[in-house]
């Protein structure tokens, strides 16, 4: 049985992988900002046969109650094993490029307060030379697109974040698990024009679970996103920046 605390509980692939966990009878601290949809989630996990599930309130841009967050997971369900983190929006590019607002609160969300989180975790775990730590990014930050380069910036931050822990926290035992998925049929992507790259969310929140189990590295999700980003990487810059992406 684990210990499992997820940050981003209600987003579509956080719920598919949660799913997972509450059918292996592990104990749940699901995080989100929307009551009426968490409490869902967490009733969901509970029919599923999760041996116990509590839930937290945050905004995620709320830095200084990550702390208390975690001492309350903790207390909650004991020492936690697993860190899902699945929080993230996409946002407009265009509004980005005219705002400098708009800029910064993508990569408030989706970066800096990623960061902040694990660098709480990390520490812990580090100490107690156990655990796993599990973060989705994206294939959007393996190179900058016109098309959505701010966030990528983050996303781009967040692979090399936790490949640095990755790297620090190996010694410890401690396994650091960064999910790179590609085009997701869910909410946050309702207004993009659906293709055969779409993978759905179940599909997806199956593979990161194995992925979480197994402790792997770096996780494309699905599989061909490897041999989609590394083509893309090998684009020379020359001939990148005239291409339509």
């Amino acid at each position: 049985m684990r210990n499992v605390l997820v940050v981003g509980a209600t987003s579509a692939i956080a719920q598919a992988t949660i799913r997972h966990f509450a059918e292996d009878g592990d104990n749940l601290f699901l995080v989100a900002r929307n009551a009426e949809k968490l409490q869902a989630v967490a009733d969901d996990a509970k029919v599923r046969g999760a041996s116990k599930v509590e839930t937290w309130l945050l905004d995620v841009t709320e830095l200084d109650r990550y702390q208390e967050m975690l001492d309350e997971a903790e207390k909650s369900i004991g020492a936690l094993d697993v860190v899902f983190v699945a929080h993230g929006t996409l946002p407009d590019q265009k509004e980005c490029e005219a705002s400098v607002e708009e800029t910064l609160k993508a990569l408030s969300v989706n970066a800096i307060s990623v960061i902040a989180l694990l660098t709480l975790v990390a520490n812990d775990f580090e100490q107690r030379r156990h655990g796993t730590i599990a973060v989705i990014s994206s294939v959007a930050g393996d190179r900058g697109r016109q098309s959505n380069y701010v966030y990528g910036t983050a996303k781009a931050a967040v692979s090399i974040f936790t490949q640095g822990l990755r790297n620090r926290l190996f010694r410890s035992g401690v396994k650091v698990v960064t999910i790179k998925p590609g085009f997701v049929d869910t909410p946050m992507t309702a207004h993009i024009r659906k293709g055969p790259l779409f993978a759905s969310a179940e599909s997806v929140g199956d593979r990161i679970y194995k992925a979480i189990v197994k402790g792997e590295d770096v996780v494309y999700v699905p599989w061909f996103w490897t041999i989609i980003m590394t083509v893309i990487k090998l684009i020379p810059e020359s001939i990148f920046k005239r291409m339509k992406l």
